[in-house]
């Protein structure tokens, strides 16, 4: 095993552990957490929480983020004190917002670790996922001390695809917010990496999911409203690009969607409405063909045709 994993397991351990005494403060948990601050000198808190003194020690993130996927046992094994203690209630449904974000964000790099695995039992992973997705909600502050967080955690779960995992424990209504989050918070502002994590998220729960539920499609069809003037036009644009990258998934959806929906056609944008003229020019080939076989069938049948009686 090389020097450079040695020295990261030994750093993991000591800061999972220092995560398993629970600081009780924010000004102690961000720093432990905090992957921007680098390396740390615990001083006086690590004396507070029996750690030894004037040891430096990479925060939770920082470690999690160099450790590579799938590793070997003994980084796994290195792994469980952070892993244990982040899904601890004093951390998970901790009541400050920057702490949730940095727990939010150290297990999103849990879950890169031990994918393709979900690395928590389902009904903690549901948790997890709920607050994952609640990182989400302010993404359109970039001022947010947790900005760069909320950023890669929604980058995370692109790359991994942990998302369709949501799917697998039906957690409909956190996958719908979740649209939401998106189509509200995306700015023009915003790196090409959040948009495209962002299509990337939504594209793969659409194409993944078995059934399209009307709930599921609201919030993508109010954006792509011509005259809503609430929705941004970045926010149209991702809707239209989800749609279009959707298109044959949807197509069997969008039509008895907007009929309940009790908006007409034409005030969506063209994307929809190609999708839905493609389906309405489907339907009638088929009843062109079906029409087209019974004439068929009746210009063979020897009862109504009697050339037919005189070829046989």
């Amino acid at each position: 095993m090389a020097c450079g994993d040695k020295e990261l397991e030994k750093q993991l351990r000591e800061a999972g552990d220092l995560l398993l005494k629970h600081p009780s403060s924010v000004d102690e948990l961000l720093p432990l957490l905090d992957f921007e601050m680098g390396i740390i000198s615990i001083g006086s808190h690590a004396r507070d929480l029996g750690a030894p003194s004037n040891e430096a020690l990479s925060q939770v993130e920082n470690c999690l983020s160099r450790v590579e996927q799938s590793p070997r046992d003994p980084m796994l094994n290195a792994l469980s004190p952070s892993r244990n203690a982040l899904i601890e209630d004093e951390l998970l449904r901790h009541s400050d917002v920057d702490v949730k974000v940095a727990v939010a964000s150290c297990i999103s790099e849990i879950t890169r670790i031990t994918a393709p695995d979900a690395p928590y039992e389902d009904e903690k992973m549901k948790d997890i996922f709920q607050l994952i997705v609640s990182s989400f909600e302010n993404l359109s502050d970039k001022s947010s001390r947790s900005y760069n967080k909320r950023a890669s955690i929604l980058e995370t779960v692109a790359k991994v695809r942990s998302c369709v995992v949501m799917l697998d424990l039906e957690c409909d209504e956190l996958i719908v917010a979740m649209f939401q989050h998106f189509l509200e918070a995306i700015r023009d502002y915003h790196p090409e990496n959040v948009f495209a994590s962002m299509e990337t998220i939504m594209t793969l729960v659409v194409e993944e999911s078995e059934e399209i539920s009307l709930a599921l499609l609201t919030p993508l069809l109010a954006t792509v409203q011509r005259d809503n003037e609430e929705k941004l036009p970045i926010a149209r644009k991702l809707g239209e690009k989800v749609i279009q990258n959707c298109a044959v998934k949807l197509k069997p959806y969008l039509a008895h969607a907007i009929k309940s929906l009790g908006v007409p056609l034409k005030n969506y944008s063209e994307v929809v409405a190609s999708i839905c003229e493609e389906t309405t020019s489907s339907i009638e080939n088929n009843d062109d063909n079906a029409i087209g076989e019974q004439q068929v069938w009746y210009l063979l049948h020897p009862r109504y045709n009697p050339l037919t009686v005189l070829l046989l």
